[in-house]
């Protein structure tokens, strides 16, 4: 499984979830995490169809999209989010 973060640094809701992010790499530790900078990783972004709404997570599983959590989520939206995805396949 693996999860990709797209965010930028200029981006408040992404900063202010910058915790939450480190939080469940802890939690998950089973689970590829990759974080993308929209204006630094142009390349890598562009591949993923990302909306105007940062920031952007993608869960796969075997190169499958689950799903997406797009945009500010309070700690508790975004691991049960995040939980709902990864036990979606698992």
């Amino acid at each position: 499984m693996k999860v990709i973060r797209v965010g930028a640094m200029w981006c408040p809701a992404c900063i202010k979830m910058n915790k939450y992010w480190n939080t469940v790499k802890e939690k998950y530790s089973d689970i590829e995490f990759s974080e993308f900078d929209l204006d630094m990783d142009e390349d890598e972004v562009g591949k993923l169809n990302i909306g105007n709404i940062l920031p952007e997570i993608i869960v796969y599983k075997d190169d499958k999209e689950l799903g997406r959590i797009i945009g500010e989520k309070t700690q508790e939206q975004f691991e049960k989010e995040l939980g709902d995805l990864v036990d979606k396949e698992c």
